[in-house]
């Protein structure tokens, strides 16, 4: 893979989390552990506002990743996962560095990712400041875990560049899909299938949502876990060499809904806008 420039390189060094005595995990953490009950709940309070991040949150509290603690002190456990402990301290810092990531090539997943950031009005400390005001205080701890859970976080719209899906609603269940593969909560596979069922239900031209949604389940499958990879090193590559080192082929059911839902006149983007009642 291509290397970085040394200003580039050098750009986080300083931020807290790097330092080599950071204890693996601290006892203490709580068991994870599946709560049916509670995420039905707050799935029957999300459908009636669907733009509710609360319930959202608290339905990735109730069916997490249950294997997170072992994969985390697998990974960090391994002289690779140290190194790029090491390297990327923080990957927001290394995200919202547009400046940074615009010297590198165009044509590379970094260009990529500047430009549907600033199309979309996103940064990646505003994705971080979003989902803390959900994060429950028992789920802060100054260990190396830590910074496995916070690369989960901060990779997310790095899968809309590397996998080509969209905002669009369809885009986001395909990502949920994608990103179960990835990190195997069970929140992210019922709130994508039930995105989906949405989806059908709203849509007047018939198009193969669920199958759009399988396969991005199947590309995070064939993806090596983002989050254990050298993102520095993935930003500097052009993003399609970067996608056939992953193993991320097209989404062509993704892309057949958009052209099919388009030449029916319909906006992908606009799909799920609340229906105007006739006055």
């Amino acid at each position: 893979m291509e290397s970085l420039s040394p200003s580039f390189a050098a750009a986080d060094d300083a931020v807290p989390g790097a330092a080599d005595d950071l204890p693996l995990m601290l006892p203490g953490r709580p068991k994870i552990r599946y709560d049916f009950p509670k995420a039905w709940h707050h799935f029957k309070e999300l459908v009636k506002d669907k733009e509710n991040t609360a319930e959202v949150a608290k339905i990735f509290e109730a069916l997490p990743w249950r294997g997170v603690y072992d994969a985390a002190k697998a990974f960090l456990s391994t002289e690779r996962g140290q190194r790029i402990r090491a390297s990327e301290p923080s990957l927001v810092t290394i995200l919202d560095d547009h400046a940074g990531l615009r010297r590198l090539p165009e044509g590379s997943v970094a260009h990529a990712y500047c430009d549907f950031m600033e199309r979309e009005g996103l940064s990646a400390q505003g994705l971080v400041d979003e989902l803390d005001r959900y994060r429950p205080a028992d789920m802060y701890f100054n260990d190396q875990v830590d910074w496995y859970f916070r690369r989960m976080r901060d990779t997310h719209d790095l899968m809309h560049i590397l996998t080509g899906y969209g905002r669009d609603a369809l885009g986001e269940q395909c990502v949920l899909a994608f990103t179960y593969s990835q990190q195997p909560a069970l929140a992210h596979l019922f709130l994508g299938y039930a995105g989906a069922f949405e989806i059908s239900k709203r849509a007047t031209v018939k198009v193969p949502v669920f199958k759009a949604v399988r396969e991005g389940q199947k590309l995070g499958r064939s993806c090596p876990r983002l989050v254990e990879m050298p993102i520095r090193e993935i930003l500097a590559m052009p993003l399609e060499d970067a996608r056939k080192m992953l193993g991320i082929t097209g989404a062509s059911y993704y892309q057949q809904a958009h052209a099919m839902w388009r030449s029916a006149g319909i906006d992908p983007y606009d799909l799920m806008a609340p229906v105007q009642k006739a006055a």
